[in-house]
């Protein structure tokens, strides 16, 4: 019986200590968590509602968030530079515009002074000129205010009249690639709106491209051709009496 006791006793003994040294490994210590990473933040100014072409900036349209640092470019506003710049921006005229939540450019704003808001968003040396239009003379009212145009002139032309005693027409394309700012009051499409068929159309032009519409309006009728958005890329033309190369004349005659 001694010795059955005694082997009980050195297993018990062992599972003791196999017990003590488990046990004494979970007492290790778990390895530390990874520092967490502070964000480098800064505080810019948005645009707390959709703000359109033309229209005036109040405090609420705008609000300041915090943003990473390393994500704000330089056009931002920033708090730390400008602490009182909704303030400063109140009352100008967006000249782009702005969606919800982006950020604020200082470039894109102007203060109207006094003037209007087509003379606000019309850039440096750029002039704003209105032409009359119909369906059939503006793309059938698919023109919307941004859009590129081509402008045609169809007038008589009286020296071949003369030379062929038949009633004929001259088609000339005078300016291209110009950008229309307005029909009538609208200056930017809202609410899905897909057409605009209105009586007038502004469009910017250089001086002497003013110059040159304001011609051709005495000569005949005046037609905007809608431009593809591709082609649109490109740097404004403009057509010249003296260059006839640059010019697309159509004729076509009707006999007396």
């Amino acid at each position: 019986m001694k010795a059955a006791r005694l082997v009980v006793l050195g297993v018990a003994i062992a599972a003791g200590g196999l017990a003590a040294l488990l046990a004494g490994g979970s007492d290790e210590q778990a390895p530390a968590p990874a520092p967490v990473v502070q964000l480098d933040t800064v505080d810019v100014l948005i645009a707390q509602k959709d703000i359109g072409m033309g229209h005036a900036v109040s405090p609420d349209d705008v609000k300041w968030q915090m943003w990473p640092t390393a994500a704000a470019g330089p056009n931002m506003i920033r708090k730390t530079d400008k602490p009182n710049a909704i303030e400063e921006i109140s009352g100008s005229i967006a000249r782009g515009t702005f969606s919800t939540g982006e950020p604020i450019q200082e470039a894109k704003l102007i203060k109207a002074n006094g003037s209007g808001y087509m003379a606000a968003v019309l850039p440096s040396g750029m002039r704003g000129i209105s032409i009359e239009i119909l369906p059939e003379t503006a793309a059938g009212g698919f023109i919307l205010p941004g859009d590129h145009v081509d402008v045609i002139l169809s007038r008589r032309d009286k020296e071949a009249e003369k030379a062929t005693r038949v009633e004929t027409f001259v088609s000339e394309t005078i300016l291209r690639n110009v950008r229309v700012l307005a029909i009538d009051q609208t200056v930017e499409e809202k609410n899905g709106q897909k057409v605009v068929v209105g009586k007038t159309a502004t469009i910017k032009l250089t001086p002497p491209q003013t110059e040159l519409l304001s011609r051709g309006r005495q000569q005949g009728t005046l037609s905007l051709a809608l431009r593809s958005i591709v082609d649109s890329a490109g740097k404004p033309e403009s057509g010249s009496e003296e260059s006839q190369s640059t010019i697309n004349i159509i004729r076509f005659g009707v006999s007396r």
